[in-house]
């Protein structure tokens, strides 16, 4: 039960760090829209998404599928605010995945510092750092997946050309679709 609590409170926290990179970037590019709907903080209740982070999750574990899916709220922005809508687009999603491999980055010196500095340490604080690392890393790869509404779509997006990147992005509607459908045939390969 510990292990399945510690592995929670990690992707909580590293869910609602990711989000609010986002929120964080939007607003240095000059759009206070999080900022004002009060989603730049850690408190992960507001980003809480009860579809996204409740329900479908415990159908899918409860169901007893191979693949479990789930989201928080995304951090709302205006790229409209932006100086340059398609860059301001592209930084704002880079910045999610970002901010989970600079936390897998920190978790490796803190694993180091703890596996040779204070070899003492309890194994628990050893794992629970390699497993702060591994899910970091994995939010980081999943979420530049260039498939709408993942990250990797907003980058990709920054960087077609214009008459491509409307095109691009209007397969959004089933990206979601598109992205299950992807999971579960790498679940079987």
């Amino acid at each position: 039960m510990l292990i399945y609590l510690i592995k929670g409170v990690i992707l909580v926290f590293s869910i609602v760090v990711h989000e609010v990179a986002h929120g964080y970037a939007a607003y240095r590019l000059g759009d206070p829209t999080a900022a004002h709907a009060n989603r730049l903080t850690l408190n992960p209740i507001a980003h809480v998404d009860i579809f996204g982070s409740i329900i479908l999750p415990a159908i899918m574990i409860y169901s007893g599928s191979p693949v479990v899916l789930g989201w928080a709220k995304p951090v709302p922005f205006n790229p409209y605010y932006f100086r340059n809508y398609k860059r301001g687009v592209m930084i704002t999603g880079a910045a999610g995945p970002i901010s989970n491999f600079v936390l897998a980055m920190i978790g490796g010196i803190c694993l180091f510092l703890v596996s040779y500095v204070f070899p003492q340490s309890p194994e628990i604080v050893a794992w629970s750092l390699g497993r702060f690392i591994s899910i970091n890393i994995s939010l980081g790869v999943f979420n530049l997946i260039p498939i709408p509404p993942l990250d990797g779509s907003r980058i990709l997006y920054g960087l077609l050309p214009s008459q491509w990147a409307d095109k691009y992005m209007s397969i959004e509607p089933y990206g979601i679709y598109i992205l299950i459908a992807l999971l579960f045939a790498l679940r079987y390969l």
